[in-house]
């Protein structure tokens, strides 16, 4: 057990000797200047140059990133885009909208959750499945599974239900009374 330690441990050393001289060899060059007597030794470390991604085009909704990373003996480099989907929900709700397709246009923005919550709370709620206003409220209180994730409706559809359903009843009850006293 002891002998195979001692030959894996005899093993690295070698190695290292080994790879360490010829690093040192590879990175070193030594050129005479003709003027003076001395010896001028350049050892430049190697770079790594990460590739530039130009996005030039503000109208794709991507954003360039790269990155390099040098040691002494090896070198990586990358990049890639990312696509920002906000924009292009935006950029597609304008085209919609330039087009006269105003209800389409909201649509679109609407399936952001913080559009969605600003403008139910402002009382007028988004569309739904064509239907605006006062319809499209009632609609979504009746499906607010297809509102987006984490929006109001979502938390507060029990209440809100049960809220409606009690207004129901007693306008049933005023219209029942209203019709007795009309007898």
């Amino acid at each position: 057990m002891a002998y195979k330690t001692l030959i894996t441990a005899f093993l690295a050393v070698l190695v290292f000797i080994l790879t360490s001289g010829m690093a040192r060899a590879v990175d070193t060059v030594t050129s005479a200047t003709v003027s003076s007597s001395s010896t001028v030794v350049d050892k430049t470390p190697p770079t790594a140059s990460s590739p530039s991604i130009v996005v030039n085009n503000n109208d794709i909704c991507q954003t360039g990133t790269s990155a390099a990373l040098q040691t002494g003996i090896f070198g990586l480099s990358g990049g890639t885009t990312t696509t920002d989907f906000v924009c292009q929900r935006i950029k597609l709700s304008r085209s919609v909208f330039g087009m006269g397709l105003k209800i389409a246009g909201i649509a679109l923005l609407c399936q952001d959750v913080r559009v969605w919550d600003a403008m139910w709370m402002a009382g007028s709620p988004c569309p739904f499945m064509g239907k605006i206003g006062n319809a499209a409220r009632d609609e979504w209180i009746k499906h607010p599974e297809k509102s987006p994730e984490g929006s109001i409706i979502r938390k507060e559809a029990p209440a809100i239900v049960a809220a409606a359903q009690k207004k129901a009843v007693e306008n049933s009850l005023k219209q029942i009374q209203d019709n007795e006293w009309a007898e």
